[in-house]
């Protein structure tokens, strides 16, 4: 947690590796941080002795709070950007972003001394959450994969749509996706639907390639039916807690994988 030595009222003690033994790894801090893959949380959370005083959290976005075992005090922080590197996540930890919290209050806290905005998730949303997360990120990412592929047959690099990505990906988050829908499949235009289906169908791959055009088509095509929606913003004020001590937290980031 690299990002937490940049920002007041948290001093990170430093990262505890997965060679390294972790059963006393909540003495002496107020927090712990487990930045781990989501498979591992269970392992290393029931593998650190419990302590009252000390928040333990993770930082998976599809997991909730009973991974966690007995440590009483217990909280999750996903952040909604993703973390590549150890340097580039330092980075964009503090660039504003926004952090699902749930449990201990000290969550918000964490999320807003990095410079954060928080919005509250329980256990019972988290996976549609990290559904919509992982369509945000990866999924976004393979059909720019795509886009690269069907690109190079003609000899053009990625880099000559980027203009376009953006502007599109702009558009939708500003007019809302609906608004910001153009393309064949919005009009109906089948005859040049029919004509990309006949060009992906003569690259290696076809099948997957013309899987995911066609999976694509039929979504945009329902998003150009559907009556333009209006979403009610997540709550982001926090819980209303007691107060907390003056002072810099103490903080103990646990990790099999260290991640920035």
């Amino acid at each position: 947690m690299a990002a937490l030595d940049t920002v007041p009222g948290f001093e990170s003690r430093g990262a505890i590796g997965r060679h390294d033994h972790a059963a006393a790894a909540a003495e002496g801090v107020d927090l712990l941080v487990l930045a781990t893959p989501d498979d591992m949380v269970g392992r290393v959370a029931g593998g650190i002795a419990p302590v009252a005083s000390t928040a333990v959290i993770h930082m998976s976005g599809s997991l909730g709070l009973d991974v966690l075992g007995d440590h009483e005090r217990r909280g999750s922080l996903h952040p909604l950007v993703p973390l590549p590197t150890p340097a580039i996540g330092a980075e964009r930890l503090v660039s504003g972003i926004t952090f699902a919290v749930a449990g201990d209050p000290i969550t918000w806290r964490l999320a807003e001394a990095l410079g954060g905005r928080a919005v509250r998730v329980e256990d019972d949303d988290r996976t549609n959450y990290h559904t919509a997360a992982a369509i945000a990120a990866n999924h976004l990412v393979a059909l720019i994969g795509q886009v690269e592929r069907v690109a190079a047959t003609i000899g053009l690099p990625l880099e000559a749509f980027a203009g376009l990505i953006h502007a599109a990906t702009d558009d939708a988050l500003s007019l809302g996706p609906r608004r910001a829908l153009t393309g064949p499949a919005a009009r109906g235009d089948w005859d040049t639907v029919e004509r990309h289906r006949s060009a992906l169908a003569g690259m290696a791959g076809h099948r997957n390639e013309l899987a995911g055009y066609d999976a694509m088509v039929g979504l945009a095509r329902r998003l150009s039916l559907d009556p333009a929606a209006t979403s009610s913003p997540l709550p982001t004020d926090p819980p209303a807690v007691g107060s907390m001590a003056a002072g810099s937290t103490t903080v103990a980031p646990a990790a099999v994988e260290q991640v920035a």
